[in-house]
């Protein structure tokens, strides 16, 4: 199994950045991939952004609009989810994931059944 912790939630205002890290342990080895997505109450889980072990691709979700940026440190089992020009509407949980299987499919990187442990997610709140 993968154990992953997020960190770096908050409150901000309108405009402010925040970077959030996610940190795995156990069988890191597993992991292929890792992901960001977010939730807020009532709504379906939403891709963010995703980034692979090996090499350097990174895939966003279409609002991201350039906002936000993932990043990796593989020493140190983490990726980081570097959020700038916050809005009200980046409200949410986010939680981050990782892919230990290689079965990737078509835009694999927005589905949340392609991950397989996730972690508790972290609440980052933007106020106007």
């Amino acid at each position: 199994q993968v154990q992953l912790v997020e960190s770096g939630g908050g409150s901000v205002q309108a405009g402010d950045s925040l970077r959030l890290s996610c940190t795995a342990s156990g069988r890191t080895s597993t992991s292929v991939a890792m992901g960001w997505f977010r939730q807020v109450p009532g709504k379906e889980r939403e891709f963010v952004a995703a980034i692979l072990w090996v090499g350097s691709n990174t895939y966003y979700a279409d609002f991201v609009k350039g906002r936000f940026t993932i990043s990796k440190d593989n020493a140190k089992n983490t990726v980081y989810l570097q959020m700038n020009s916050l809005q009200p509407e980046d409200t949410a949980v986010f939680y981050c994931a990782t892919k230990t299987t290689l079965n990737f499919g078509s835009r694999w990187f927005e589905n949340t059944y392609r991950y397989d442990y996730w972690g508790q997610g972290t609440q980052v709140t933007v106020s106007s």
